[in-house]
């Protein structure tokens, strides 16, 4: 269920600020998303799955506690963010 290395740079790579960036709120955010895109094609399977579904619900809210901080802090990297991901905030 982890993402693989590959798919993880990949994102990083799309998301990063700078050369070597991993910690921005925006990669931060766009693993998460795919993190919970992933997790919830397993739980739409394995419906009874509840340790996984808690999973499912902490990383939803990291991320949502993240983009909370990125709007506080940046509203122009928020929406743009938000946008590029396709979130419906």
């Amino acid at each position: 269920m982890a993402l693989s290395k590959e798919k993880k740079n990949e994102i990083i790579k799309a998301y990063a600020q700078k050369e070597g960036d991993t910690g921005s709120p925006e990669v931060q955010v766009a693993v998460l998303t795919q993190e919970i895109n992933d997790l919830n094609g397993h739980l739409q399977t394995h419906i009874h799955d509840f340790h996984s579904r808690r999973g499912l619900f902490v990383k939803i809210g990291h991320r949502r506690r993240l983009l909370g901080y990125l709007r506080t802090k940046d509203v122009k990297r928020y929406q743009e963010l938000i946008q590029k991901l396709g979130l419906r905030r």
